[in-house]
């Protein structure tokens, strides 16, 4: 599902900026606007200014510039209303550790002011496969418990807009699994989720939106689909019957490269071409009487489109 842009954006973020003492700029001119209901997924490399960015929204971080809004509440004038739209899962596994999961979650909920609620609490803890350990002690958990505390921690108080700060990082493929399906539920419930990831096929397969932030700059903000087919590329590799030691003279005009091996060619070419050219180039090489046992395509990932991206950057 694609989201709408049509109601008013639940986080907007305009000329933020962040130079740290010392003269480090963190961020640069940062515009976002995020509609309810979106998954958003932030990508870049380590130092990129990811962390930073969502630790300015939620409160942890002050800005030099700029202003962000929460579902209309200004950060720095409205900090509790903002703060209490938010959920925020943490890189770190900082949690209680004489403490129970039950007690741990249900006092997270209460530093938000928000009633106690034991079914919401339940709820998220069988979501989380958690239930059954909701009585023991933080210390005895394992890892990949512990970043479902987070996360449910992050739940506790109901929160519209839920930040996820490589949420999967280090974790087992169960956890992994389980999370992905309470954020889909999430969305589904109108629930606005912004990711940081460095497991690209994750945003590849879960978010409608796709930001790449580099260097403190946000140089890209596309529609998932529309990314993948404005930059993506597809590779035709022909599976050659006799072994070549050069590409043939001839085809300069062709993206054409030859393996180590000499037995495939691989054609590079614009998916959005008005011709691929294909047809001509197999009419030219039969007629150079170069046969081929088998055909294969491959369409570029998003992470060779983002490696691509931040290296044309540096």
């Amino acid at each position: 599902m694609s989201s709408t842009t049509a109601s008013p954006p639940i986080l907007s973020i305009r000329d933020l900026s962040k130079t740290y003492e010392g003269g480090f700029q963190a961020l640069k001119s940062i515009n976002l606007e995020i509609p309810k209901g979106e998954i958003f997924a932030l990508l870049g490399p380590n130092g990129a200014g990811k962390t930073t960015l969502i630790s300015i929204v939620c409160g942890i971080v002050n800005r030099s510039e700029g202003s962000v809004t929460v579902d209309g509440h200004d950060i720095s004038r409205d900090y509790r209303a903002a703060r209490t739209k938010i959920g925020l899962v943490p890189q770190e596994l900082t949690t209680d550790a004489f403490e129970s999961v039950w007690a741990t979650v249900s006092f997270s909920r209460g530093l938000f002011g928000k009633p106690k609620n034991p079914a919401h609490i339940e709820k998220v803890l069988r979501d989380l496969s958690l239930w059954e350990k909701r009585d023991n002690k933080i210390m005895t958990l394992s890892g990949g418990m512990k970043r479902r505390v987070l996360i449910a921690k992050a739940l506790s108080h109901e929160p519209e807009v839920l930040f996820l700060d490589e949420p999967t990082a280090g974790v087992d493929v169960a956890l992994r699994r389980d999370m992905w399906e309470v954020v889909r539920k999430l969305r589904e419930s109108g629930v606005t989720i912004i990711l940081t990831t460095h497991y690209i096929e994750e945003a590849e397969m879960m978010a409608d939106r796709i930001g790449v932030i580099s260097r403190g700059e946000l140089i890209l903000v596309e529609d998932k689909t529309e990314l993948m087919r404005k930059l993506g590329h597809k590779e035709l590799t022909l599976h050659l019957q006799d072994s070549l030691s050069a590409v043939p003279d001839g085809f300069s005009d062709y993206d054409l490269s030859l393996s180590p091996e000499g037995d495939r060619l691989t054609y590079s070419y614009d998916t959005n071409a008005d011709r691929t050219g294909i047809a001509t180039l197999m009419r030219r090489l039969a007629e150079q009487g170069i046969r081929f046992r088998d055909i294969s395509t491959k369409q570029s990932t998003l992470e060779e489109i983002f490696v691509n991206l931040v290296e044309d950057r540096a």
